[in-house]
């Protein structure tokens, strides 16, 4: 099994988290993550039913490697959680401005 690979909190690129969140669908997947409060979800759980497993596992795969998502393996699942901490100390207010846009 493929390590699940993440970027340190000072390599997380502005470029890399605008492109992660341009996209409507991985902007969604990141919203319902970041309003969980910080606790680890299947990403299964939190997608629309219509969007098939191998769309939903390529975006979760762009926001880990922008450094917007941790994810573990539990199991036979994986488990998603926002890095909204590091990219707020790294970004100040950027998370707040593009969750916050109508």
């Amino acid at each position: 099994m493929r390590p699940l690979l993440h970027p340190p909190a000072e390599e997380i690129s502005l470029q890399g988290l605008l492109y992660a969140l341009a996209d409507p669908t991985r902007l969604a997947l990141f919203k319902t993550l970041s309003a969980e409060a910080g606790a680890a979800i299947s990403c299964v759980k939190c997608a629309p039913l219509d969007i098939p497993k191998s769309s939903l596992s390529r975006h979760i795969r762009i926001l880990r490697e922008a450094g917007l998502v941790r994810s573990e393996r539990k199991g036979a699942e994986v488990v998603n959680r926002p890095r909204s901490d590091e990219v707020n100390a790294r970004f100040p207010g950027l998370l707040c401005a593009i969750l916050g846009a109508p």
